[in-house]
C-alpha cells in the first residue's frame, strides 16, 4: 500500500493538475504529488475539474480508493482544489459491498452526499457521479465574513457495513482532501497520516509508513482521525502553527506554535514544515502522544536525509531500533478503556 503522495514526477505538473482549464478538463490525478518547489498557488476562478476513482478490495480484507483501476491504496488519493473550483468524482465500485465516497470541508447537494440517508451510494459494481464544489469567504453582516472552504479536509466511505460507513472505514476506504487558497505555497512533498483506532494508515508499527524527505525542504503534512479513540498527533523536532496553513500568517499572527494537536474520529487538520529546520537531519518519530497507544504501535518514522539525500548518521541505527523493537500492550486500567491491543 502507498502512504505518500511523493511519487515520480509525470507528464502533469501540480500547476495543471489544481487548474485545469475552465471548460471541464478531464485529468488523471488530483496533487499527485508533483511538485512545484518554491511556488506559490494559482488557479481560474471556476475552474471544474474531472476525476474517476476506482474503489477496490486489497488484500488482507482492505479496501481503498485508487486513480487507475489496479492502483488502490489506503489512504486512497490525496485530492486538492482552489476555493471556487468544482470537483466531479465518478466512482466506479469494482467490488461486491455497497459503498460511497463522503467529503468533509466543502459543498455538495443530496444526491452527492454519499450517504445511505440520502439515497446517495454505490450498489456492488454500479458508477455515480458525486459532485464537490468550493467556495470563497465573503462579507456579511455586522462588518463580518463568512467562512470559505480553504483547509485541510478528508473523505471516506458511509456506505459499507452500516449507513455509516463503518466497515468501509475500518478497512481503509478514506483519503485527505485540501482546498486552497490562492497564494498559499506549495509543498515539495506531502504525506498522509490516519489515525484510525490503535492503528497508522491501518497498520501498527513497525510496519507503519517512513515518510522521508531531504533537509530544507518543504513538507506537507495532512493528518485525519477516524475509529473510536481519543488521539493526539506529535511530530518530534518540528513545530507549525495553530491555524489555518500551519505558517505564521504576520508577526502579529497570535495563533500558537505547537508540535502536537488532538486528533479525534472525524477530525482533520494540516501544515507545513521545512524538513530538519533548525534541528537537522535525522531518523525523527511521529506518534499519537496518548502514552499506551504509542506503546502499542502507534508511531512512525519520519526521515529526514542530508540535503544530497544521503543517510545522515545514526539515522540507519534508529531506523533498524524502531524496527527491532516489541510493541505490547500496557497493564494499565487506561489501556482497557482505550481498547489497546498488541
Amino acid at each position: 500500500m502507498d502512504d505518500t503522495v511523493d511519487r515520480p514526477r509525470s507528464a502533469f505538473s501540480r500547476r495543471s493538475l489544481i487548474a485545469a482549464g475552465t471548460a471541464g478538463l478531464a485529468v488523471p490525478a488530483i496533487g499527485a504529488g508533483v511538485a512545484l518547489t518554491g511556488g506559490t498557488a494559482k488557479a481560474f476562478a471556476g475552474v471544474t475539474k474531472k476525476i474517476t476513482i476506482y474503489a477496490e478490495a486489497l488484500p488482507g480484507g482492505l479496501f481503498g480508493y485508487g486513480l487507475e483501476p489496479g492502483k488502490a491504496t489506503v489512504p486512497g488519493p490525496l485530492l486538492e482544489m482552489y476555493e471556487g473550483d468544482t470537483l466531479e468524482i465518478t466512482l466506479v465500485n469494482t467490488t461486491t459491498q455497497r459503498l460511497s465516497i463522503h467529503p468533509h470541508g466543502v459543498d455538495y447537494s443530496t444526491d452527492s452526499d454519499g450517504s445511505p440517508f440520502n439515497d446517495s451510494f454505490n450498489d456492488p459494481g454500479e458508477t455515480r457521479t458525486y459532485v464537490w464544489r468550493s467556495r470563497e469567504m465573503f462579507a456579511a453582516a455586522g462588518r463580518r465574513f463568512m467562512p470559505g472552504s480553504a483547509g485541510y479536509w478528508h473523505y471516506h466511505d458511509h456506505a459499507m457495513g452500516t449507513d455509516h460507513g463503518t466497515g468501509g472505514v475500518a478497512k481503509g476506504l478514506y483519503g485527505g482532501l485540501i482546498v486552497r487558497r490562492r497564494g498559499d505555497i506549495l509543498p515539495d512533498k506531502q504525506f498522509t497520516v490516519v489515525f484510525h483506532d490503535m492503528t497508522i494508515n491501518n497498520r501498527m508499527a513497525p510496519n507503519t509508513p517512513m515518510f522521508e524527505a531531504n533537509l530544507g525542504q518543504r513538507v506537507e503534512w495532512v493528518a485525519i482521525g477516524h475509529g473510536n479513540l481519543f488521539h493526539t498527533f506529535h511530530l518530534h523536532a518540528h513545530r507549525w502553527v495553530d491555524n489555518r496553513t500551519g505558517m505564521l500568517e504576520s508577526v502579529s499572527d497570535p495563533s500558537p506554535t505547537i508540535d502536537n494537536k488532538d486528533l479525534n474520529p472525524g477530525s482533520s487538520f494540516g501544515f507545513q514544515v521545512l524538513a530538519g529546520e533548525g534541528v537537522g537531519p535525522g531518523a525523527w518519530m511521529y506518534h499519537c502522544h496518548v502514552q499506551n497507544h504509542s506503546d502499542t504501535g502507534m508511531s512512525g518514522v519520519f526521515l529526514v536525509r542530508n540535503a544530497d539525500g544521503t543517510m545522515p548518521p545514526g539515522a540507519q541505527e534508529a531506523i533498524d531500533r524502531f524496527r527491532g523493537h516489541t510493541h505490547t500492550t500496557t497493564t494499565s486500567k487506561t489501556n482497557d478503556a482505550h481498547g489497546g491491543h498488541g
